[in-house]
């Protein structure tokens, strides 16, 4: 598939930029508190438009920093420069480039490249989904006794925090093994797409965060709602995913405290 090879190649190069500044330093600026933003972001982008325009003129583009395309096109591209800008400012190798394609508003193919880790998680629809070459599926776990939960924070330290830290409580009610917050969506939820994580839920993302993770979890086996358990819309969203199996268990708690 043409599609993938090209978003493969957008990852590599702008996980070369994005490598290039995390091992020369690179000076952060803020967009809003805690929310960060530097040169790596932008350049990243950038190149990886350019790779994705130089064999697709016509597709639009919607990017986290730059391009602001239409989520309604009928050819849509994806992309997060570095999803975990905050680790990446800490020196934090967990961070990663996040690239899919959408024709009329479906996944297609999606991309989630951790430089740092030489890491790759593929998945096309339809053909299952791949965590360093190798098939990845959820995690075959009956029971929220079985399994570790992600979850993740927006910028917001108000009552979104406060609903995070509400359902974090009530699911160590249920025995779960821990809670994990590693601050890069697209990992988080390619982590539950390899059965590290039996769910991960976070109250607000944006596409670029979730559009590559979320086809990776539903190839490997898994599912992805609202964290209200409706259909996951290409806006910015509250987000659910699971192994499929825990799906209701979560929901019960993650929507009851649902901002």
């Amino acid at each position: 598939m043409q599609e993938l090879e090209v978003a493969r190649r957008a990852a590599q190069i702008g996980g070369e930029v994005v490598s290039r500044y995390f091992r020369d330093g690179v000076t952060m600026r803020s967009k809003s508190t805690s929310n960060l933003v530097s040169d790596a972001d932008l350049e990243s982008e950038r190149v990886i438009a350019a790779c994705i325009t130089e064999s697709f003129p016509n597709h639009v583009i919607l990017g986290e920093e730059l391009h602001t395309g239409e989520v309604t096109a009928e050819d849509l591209w994806i992309i997060d420069p570095i999803d975990g800008t905050n680790n990446f400012a800490h020196g934090i190798p967990h961070f990663a480039i996040s690239i899919a394609y959408y024709r009329s508003g479906q996944a297609v193919c999606g991309v989630v490249f951790n430089p740092a880790r030489d890491d790759w998680f593929v998945a096309v629809r339809g053909e299952g989904a791949t965590y360093n070459g190798k098939p990845a599926a959820v995690a075959q776990a009956d029971s929220l006794s079985e399994v570790l939960v992600g979850l993740g924070f927006y910028y917001d330290r108000g009552a979104m925090m406060e609903a995070t830290l509400a359902a974090a409580r009530d699911l160590f009610g249920q025995e779960i093994h821990g809670i994990r917050r590693f601050g890069t969506a697209s990992l988080d939820l390619c982590q539950v797409g390899t059965g590290m994580f039996g769910g991960f839920f976070e109250y607000q993302l944006s596409p670029w965060d979730f559009a590559a993770g979320r086809l990776f979890v539903e190839e490997a086996g898994g599912r992805v709602t609202t964290a209200r358990g409706d259909a996951l819309p290409l806006e910015t969203t509250s987000v659910l995913a699971s192994n499929g199996t825990l799906h209701e268990s979560l929901l019960s708690i993650v929507a009851a405290h649902h901002p």
